[in-house]
């Protein structure tokens, strides 16, 4: 196979969730069709690059000097759910059940593949508690025990009394991820969610 097919292959295979089969599909596809779509894709992938940034209060991306959702000033309800990436604040969006603030942690902790407070998006957590008036921290991170350290950690780095914290309750299975959460299951997590 030609060496600039499978550089592209390989950088597809890359993405999350996309194998060396996908990524052999994806790029085929995108070579063999005459109406532009490749020029199109790379355009539009250099323009984002460019000009997407995260949030520098909460993490999601951006264009604007802060996302649409920190900017949203009807989200400013005292409630603030912490999830693990972007993908995550998505699923909430198309569920419907959340209307206060994010905060996208980039990640969990997880002394296995070497990541510390320092790689996530921690440190600001308390600035904001105190900025937003945040009375109450939600968790929607994973059920796993990367999910359970990382959220520990944050409960205890935060020295706050008039701060409640939650999680999500029933229906997010043990090891479970928001991804493959279907939105019944979500809105009943959310809505039963119990006090830590």
């Amino acid at each position: 196979m030609n060496i600039k097919i499978e550089k592209l292959i390989k950088q597809f295979a890359k993405l999350p969730r996309v194998g060396t089969r996908a990524a052999t599909r994806i790029v085929i596809g995108l070579l063999q069709d005459k109406t532009g779509r490749a020029e199109s894709l790379a355009n539009a992938l250099m323009d984002a690059a460019q000009s997407i940034h995260p949030c520098p209060i909460c993490g999601m991306l951006t264009d604007a000097d802060k996302c649409e959702y920190c900017a949203d000033i009807s989200r400013k309800n005292g409630q603030l759910c912490i999830v693990r990436d972007l993908s995550d604040v998505l699923v909430l969006e198309k569920s419907g059940v959340f209307h206060g603030r994010y905060h996208v942690l980039g990640g969990n902790l997880s002394g296995v593949n070497g990541i510390t407070p320092d790689d996530l998006n921690i440190a600001n957590i308390a600035d904001r508690i105190n900025d937003e008036n945040i009375e109450e921290i939600i968790f929607a991170l994973p059920n796993t025990v990367e999910g359970k350290t990382t959220q520990q950690y944050i409960i205890s780095s935060i020295n706050n009394p008039n701060v409640s914290f939650s999680e999500l309750a029933s229906g997010v299975p043990l090891g479970g991820d928001l991804d493959y959460i279907d939105d019944g299951t979500l809105t009943l997590a959310f809505g039963g969610r119990k006090k830590l």
